[in-house]
């Protein structure tokens, strides 16, 4: 039977690359009821990813209504909703009708994913100008930011450029199939499409520099005339069409959104000390870090800093790696025990990540211990590049130390030597930030690659630093339900619902036993890493 209660429940709807999800919450933080709904994906070479936004629409009102089944709760009770999303390119034509941004043609396939490496040609040349907006992407922009995608929909499919309406982040374009207002949220147009925020402005000379003074010349309409914080209530509300498709009410509130990302460091940060002292962690598909500080502190080759992005009146800094769990699941298909062992994962009734994980630690007794099983084997897991600290997008993956054995424990053993490798890729983020004057106490992690405890150990154990998890089950949903909430008056602020929302649970310290059997395995990724580096052309 459905409850009947006053309205006070908050929805948070995440895009992620291979699924949109739905989770309601209460005030204290506490999820309710959650489902997922997969979406589509085009992969039609390495360097492309397409999606449609049609599709992960259906798909987030399908989360929704199955999210409040599960909650088995009245939808009246449902008072605001926060989404968030990949920094993925949505390309709208009139009417908001969607234009291909593919080779096929298809207009169905109007979006350009994040993961998407087209435009590595354009993120060149477009760095080659030195221009001065760069400085707040950490001197390098990449090709999985908007305006190097941008331009390489003007030189590539000009008619859909020349067409377009809007070009959105998707997490805008989510908040605006749900309220018809086309206004930006802060934390993506600052960090994928160089708005400064800081100074509240678009830098027209940049864009004219680039190749895309077009945009600037019609006042930044097609990319964002009206810019508003995380959290800020859009105009409209829950349009009537949008609420029959979600099942929710008409008009609830709105809230400008999230960078998923971001949305994780939300459901984490505030969870122990002060903001400023935590790294946000997101471990999934890809991962990405964010550090906060009160003044702006630029770091080479890590993203930002972008003010206001994620907490207001604080800046961040965004590094991570293109590819983490997808490195893991890349990694664990190169071994000939794969197909073996994801029989036995399926016979468990577990992803195959998972059973390893367990496997490894059934093996090694103390978490810490499992890094032993990889002696000799080490991995550098860049096979989409180096995102942070070396802005590298043409980086590759190494593998040293591989042997002749294609039993299931070198698959183990290989899995270990991944999951150290993304902990080292970590260390290296976190010593670039140090040099440049940002502190870190501990990590603070969120998605679904880093929920198991091995995970978190060796993460904490490679990278040298606590590793934090939160109560919440998805602090990713709980970022973005924070924004419902906000948008909807329930609380005053961020850090408000920051505070009542997210707790802190166990913490991974780092082990001073084994710390140096990782400094030796760390200084040897780092030589393998210089070592492919100076390869890449041979």
């Amino acid at each position: 039977m459905t409850q009947k209660a006053e309205p006070g429940l908050f929805l948070g709807v995440d895009v992620g690359t291979g699924s949109a999800r739905a989770g309601i919450f209460d005030v204290s933080g506490r999820m309710l009821g959650t489902a997922k709904r997969d979406i589509a994906i085009w992969q039609d070479a390495p360097d492309i990813a397409e999606q449609s936004g049609d599709d992960i629409w259906q798909a987030v009102c399908i989360a929704t209504r199955d999210a409040v089944e599960h909650a088995s709760i009245d939808p009246a009770r449902i008072a605001g909703v926060g989404f968030d999303a990949t920094c993925s390119l949505v390309v709208l034509g009139p009417g908001g009708a969607p234009l291909s941004v593919s080779a096929s043609g298809d207009a169905a396939r109007n979006i350009i994913v994040w993961m998407d490496h087209r435009a590595t040609g354009q993120a060149a040349r477009i760095n080659a100008t030195g221009h001065d907006v760069l400085r707040y992407v950490g001197g390098t922009i990449s090709p999985e930011m908007q305006t190097p995608k941008l331009l390489w929909l003007k030189e590539n499919l000009p008619e859909t450029y020349d067409t377009a309406w809007q070009f959105m982040d998707l997490a805008d374009f989510l908040s605006w199939r749900a309220s018809g207002d086309a206004t930006r949220s802060a934390c993506t147009v600052t960090c994928k499409w160089t708005y400064l925020a800081h100074e509240q402005r678009w830098d027209a000379d940049y864009f004219h520099a680039i190749g895309l003074g077009d945009l600037a010349e019609d006042g930044f309409a097609r990319i964002g005339p009206r810019v508003l914080p995380p959290g800020t209530a859009l105009r409209k509300g829950l349009t009537t069409d949008a609420a029959a498709a979600m099942g929710l009410r008409p008009g609830i509130a709105v809230a400008a959104g999230l960078i998923d990302a971001h949305a994780g460091g939300l459901g984490t940060v505030g969870a122990q000390g002060q903001p400023q002292s935590n790294m946000g962690y997101v471990f999934g598909t890809s991962s990405c870090t964010m550090s906060s500080t009160d003044a702006p502190v630029f770091v080479p080759g890590v993203w930002g800093p972008y003010y206001g992005a994620m907490v207001p009146g604080l800046w961040v800094n965004e590094g991570g790696q293109s590819a983490a769990g997808a490195a893991i699941e890349r990694l664990i298909s190169l071994h000939p025990a794969e197909m073996q062992a994801r029989e036995l994962a399926v016979e468990a009734g577990q992803p195959l990540p998972v059973w390893l994980a367990h496997r490894a630690a059934a093996k090694a007794g103390q978490l810490s211990d499992s890094a032993a099983l990889a002696k000799g084997l080490h991995v550098v897991p860049e096979f989409l590049g180096n995102r942070a600290p070396f802005a590298d997008p043409s980086a590759r993956a190494v593998i040293a130390g591989l042997g002749m054995d294609q039993g299931l424990d070198s698959l183990i053993a290989l899995y270990i030597a991944g999951l150290c490798g993304i902990g080292y890729g970590l260390r290296q983020i976190l010593d670039a930030q140090r040099a440049a004057g940002i502190e870190t106490e501990r990590i603070v992690i969120s998605g679904g690659a880093g929920q198991l405890d091995l995970v978190r150990q060796l993460l904490a154990d490679s990278a040298g630093k606590p590793v934090l998890a939160v109560t919440a089950e998805e602090p990713v949903l709980l970022g973005s339900a924070m924004l419902g909430a906000i948008a909807c008056g329930r609380f005053g602020g961020l850090p408000e619902a920051m505070g009542a929302m997210s707790h802190p649970s166990q913490v991974f310290a780092p082990s001073d036993a084994h710390a140096a059997l990782h400094d030796a395995r760390y200084a040897a990724f780092r030589a393998l890493q210089d070592a492919a580096r100076s390869a890449s052309d041979a």
